[in-house]
C-alpha cells in the first residue's frame, strides 16, 4: 500500500485539519465529535446537513458552505457517522427554520440519521438519495444505493433554503430532485481502505467492473474493457431506461470521476455523452465535468442525468461558495 500518510489510525483526523485549515475562511472543524461547518451561518434558514463515511472527497465537506450544506458529519473511511455527529451538528448550525438531512442510502447512514433524527429537539426532515440505477439491493443497501446526485440535490436544495424556502418546500423539492436522477458508474481499477492495507476487490487488466458502488461493492456485471463510446452507450441505455425523457428534455449532465481518472478522459467521456444525447433527441442544458464524489483513489467515472425543470435549474445557477464549488457573483 502506497498513501500519503503517516499513521492509519491518524489519517482522517490528519486529512480533516488539513481541509479546514486551507479553506478557513467557509469552514471551521469541530474535533469532538467530528463534523464540518460553515463558518458564517445565516439565521432563519433551513439547515442542510449531510454525512457518510469518508474517502469520497469533496463529498460531502467539500460542499459545506454558501449554497449549499450548512454542515457535514465524516465517518472514518467508508464507515458511517455516528448519531452524537449528527446532533452536535444540529445543535451548532440550526437556526431556528429547521433541518433537513441529506442521507445516501446506505444501510448504517440511513440508521444512523434516523435515530438522530428521532433524538434531536429541532424540527428536521429527511432527503433519501437513491440515483444508482445499477443494482436494485447491494452489499451496503436495501434498494438503490445513493452516488453522485447526491451534489445535484445538496446544490439545488441548498440555494432554496438559503433563498428563505421553508423546510417542507426543501424536502419536497429535494424529493423531486430524486426521482428526476438517475446514475450509474465503471470502474478500471479498486481502491485502498488505508485501514485494510488492500485492494477491496479485484480486476484484470483488460476487464473493467460495470455498476460499481462508490465503496467498491459489485456492480451488474464484470466485463472486457471497452471504448469510451461503449462505456458511455451501456451507462446511459441503463440512466435513460429508468428516467423515460421525452424528446427535446433539458438535461444536467454529471461526469464524475472516481478518484483516479484523469479530466481529460472525464471530458472525453462527456463528449461521448454528448453525442448519444444528441442522437437521441435530449439536449444538455447544463453540465458538470470532475471529481466530486469519488471512491479513494479507485479509476473509473459514472455519468449522472438529471431532468430539468425551471425551479431546479434556477437554483443550479444560483451562487455557491464552497472549497470543492465556487460560482456565481
Amino acid at each position: 500500500m502506497k498513501k500519503i500518510m503517516n499513521r492509519v489510525d491518524d489519517f482522517l483526523s490528519e486529512s480533516l485539519t488539513g481541509f479546514a485549515t486551507a479553506h478557513s475562511d467557509v469552514v471551521t472543524l469541530n474535533r469532538e465529535p467530528v463534523f464540518v461547518r460553515r463558518r458564517h451561518l445565516t439565521k432563519q434558514k433551513v439547515a442542510l446537513i449531510s454525512g457518510g463515511g469518508s474517502g469520497h472527497e469533496p463529498l460531502h465537506a467539500g460542499f459545506v458552505g454558501y449554497g449549499m450544506l450548512d454542515a457535514a458529519c465524516p465517518g472514518q473511511v467508508f464507515t458511517s457517522p455516528t448519531p452524537d455527529q449528527m446532533l452536535a451538528a444540529v445543535q451548532a448550525v440550526d437556526t431556528g427554520a429547521g433541518v433537513l438531512f441529506v442521507v445516501k442510502n446506505y444501510s448504517g447512514d440511513v440508521m444512523n440519521f434516523e435515530m438522530a433524527a428521532e433524538m434531536c429537539d429541532a424540527r428536521n426532515a429527511m432527503v433519501l438519495v437513491n440515483d444508482d440505477v445499477a443494482v436494485e439491493n447491494s452489499s451496503h443497501t436495501t434498494g438503490r444505493r445513493g452516488v453522485a446526485g447526491t451534489v445535484i440535490v445538496e446544490k439545488v436544495v441548498g440555494s432554496l433554503a438559503e433563498m428563505g424556502g421553508e423546510l417542507e418546500r426543501c424536502k419536497a423539492l429535494g424529493d423531486r430532485i430524486i426521482e428526476r436522477t438517475a446514475s450509474m458508474g465503471v470502474a478500471f481499477t479498486s481502491c485502498i481502505v488505508p485501514a485494510a492495507g488492500t485492494t477491496t476487490f479485484r480486476v484484470g487488466d483488460d476487464e473493467m467492473e460495470v455498476g460499481v458502488g462508490i465503496h467498491g461493492e459489485p456492480g451488474r456485471r464484470r466485463a472486457k474493457l471497452a471504448s469510451a463510446d461503449g462505456i458511455c452507450s451501456e451507462l446511459l441505455e441503463a440512466i435513460v431506461d429508468d428516467l423515460e425523457p421525452a424528446t427535446g428534455a433539458e438535461l444536467l449532465v454529471l461526469v464524475n470521476g472516481l478518484g483516479g481518472t484523469p479530466l481529460g478522459e472525464l471530458y472525453l467521456l462527456f463528449n461521448s455523452a454528448r453525442q448519444w444525447l444528441e442522437r437521441k433527441g435530449l439536449r444538455i442544458a447544463r453540465s458538470l465535468i470532475g471529481n466530486v464524489t469519488t471512491s479513494l483513489e479507485m479509476a473509473g467515472a459514472s455519468l449522472t442525468l438529471c431532468l430539468l425543470d425551471d425551479e431546479i435549474k434556477k437554483h443550479w445557477d444560483t451562487r455557491v461558495h464552497t472549497p470543492a464549488l465556487r460560482w456565481g457573483a
